[in-house]
């Protein structure tokens, strides 16, 4: 397969990068590091004007409809510049969750809103440590209201709304899943922010008591949803991931080319030279797999499952590995608090585990493939 961007989509790309070069500099993402604000509220208001949130959201529910091609150029640019703005939670979870599975009268409520950067969603399936499984899922669901606790919620406590994988029925099965809409505002709602590795991509605890909330698609069939949602965000946050380790690389490298050591450029010796080389392949071995995802997402291939996996595996590990090794170029400085290396590593380590470790997608694409092949 041949695959690559049209000119529309590389510009769109160009000018996604230089808005937030600008609106997203190391100074902003430090300002949520340090605790300042919860999230940049002004990109956010930004990117919802330059209609980035609502890129692959159709034109009947207030987005552009563009697709979800221009949506991983987008997701490239916010995951190179450590956007720390609850993107990921709200349009790739959220809206693609009430867009799979939303009646009309659901996504004419929240998608507008979504696009216009009013509401902020996420999605509740963790409850605690582990990866996703329908057996994981202890949170009931019983005469419309909810009981339970969700942790950790992406960016949960910045959060509008949530959609909440619930137990609603008692065969331990996945057919017993079901989900729902969960206005966090409400009644019966308690939220408790939590500490973790990358304070720009925040997470929570939610605690439902008695919740009212309402059926998101048809009962039993939560997992079924769950599923589809978490292979389309892979492909996504494989982009952002991709985005980021693209950065990291050219931080090494523009930082190989400027140090001098027993006057030469640091950059210059063979073992540096091996490092960054072995970036620059994991980052460029990503991107392939990350371009056939974004193929099967856009035309909602049946290789998709595959697809998702493979560039989730191939992205997380690019993106682990080009933080921690820019690091090591910068030697003793990269350790430092006024150096940048350290935000790379920590969303790098952040976005690793926030759909599931990667031992999980590696099993996952083994199993999906050995389906196909018995097939």
């Amino acid at each position: 397969m041949n695959f690559d961007f049209s000119d529309d989509q590389k510009q769109l790309r160009d000018e996604a990068r230089k808005y937030l070069a600008e609106h997203s500099a190391p100074k902003a993402v430090r300002e949520v590091l340090d605790g300042k604000a919860a999230y940049d509220k002004a990109l956010w208001k930004g990117l919802a004007e330059m209609g980035f949130l609502g890129v692959a959201i159709p034109e009947s529910y207030g987005g552009s409809g563009a697709g979800h091609l221009e949506l991983c150029v987008i997701a490239e640019e916010i995951g190179r510049a450590l956007a720390p703005v609850p993107f990921s939670s709200t349009v790739y979870l959220a809206a693609e969750a009430l867009m799979l599975a939303g009646s009309d009268a659901q996504k004419q409520k929240w998608l507008p809103k979504i696009a216009s950067g009013e509401a902020i969603g996420t999605l509740a399936l963790f409850e605690g440590k582990g990866n996703p499984s329908p057996q994981a899922i202890k949170l009931t669901a019983s005469n419309g209201t909810l009981n339970g606790v969700k942790r950790p919620v992406p960016d949960g406590a910045i959060a509008d709304f949530a959609i909440v994988a619930a137990r609603a029925g008692s065969s331990g099965r996945e057919t017993d899943i079901s989900l729902f809409i969960a206005d966090l505002k409400s009644d019966g709602v308690e939220v408790k922010a939590l500490t973790n590795v990358d304070p720009t991509r925040g997470q929570a605890e939610i605690a439902f008591r008695n919740c009212k909330a309402e059926p998101l698609g048809h009962a039993n069939e939560g997992w079924s949803i769950v599923t589809q949602v978490l292979d389309r965000a892979a492909v996504l946050i494989a982009f952002e991931q991709v985005g980021g380790a693209d950065r990291a690389l050219e931080m090494g490298r523009d930082y190989a080319l400027d140090r001098i050591a027993f006057g030469r450029p640091i950059g210059s010796f063979q073992a540096v030279k091996h490092m960054l080389a072995d970036m620059y392949v994991s980052a460029t071995l990503a991107r392939s797999n990350c371009y056939y995802g974004a193929w099967a997402l856009s035309t909602n291939a049946s290789e998709l499952p595959e697809a998702a996996a493979s560039a989730r595996i191939s992205a997380t590990q690019a993106f682990q590995h080009c933080a921690k090794n820019n690091i090591q170029v910068h030697g003793g400085m990269g350790f430092t608090w006024e150096f940048d290396c350290h935000m790379y590593y920590r969303r790098a380590n952040a976005l690793a585990l926030g759909l599931g470790s990667l031992s999980y997608w590696e099993d996952a694409l083994i199993d999906r493939m050995r389906k196909r092949n018995a097939a």
